[in-house]
């Protein structure tokens, strides 16, 4: 088993480590998709399944798009 870490920033963003993106084939602008079960959180490259269905919920999400939302979770 490999593993590599990441460290998040204030902005909760990581870098992907060399070895992960080589291994996923990942290049800048790809999108990765997080299956998460109980404690385990597993990181793929998005296939274009993951994307159609991503895209299909965009417009049932419309209630999260006040400017009171925005201000709340802007941080995030």
């Amino acid at each position: 088993m490999l593993t590599a870490t990441s460290k998040l920033t204030k902005k909760y963003q990581a870098t992907v480590p060399a070895v992960v993106r080589k291994k996923l084939k990942l290049n800048a602008g790809d999108v990765i998709t997080f299956e998460i079960e109980k404690e385990t959180v597993k990181l793929r490259k998005a296939r274009p399944l993951d994307l159609e269905f991503s895209s299909a919920l965009v417009s049932t999400l419309s209630e999260w798009e006040s400017q009171n939302d925005e201000e709340a979770y802007n941080d995030l």
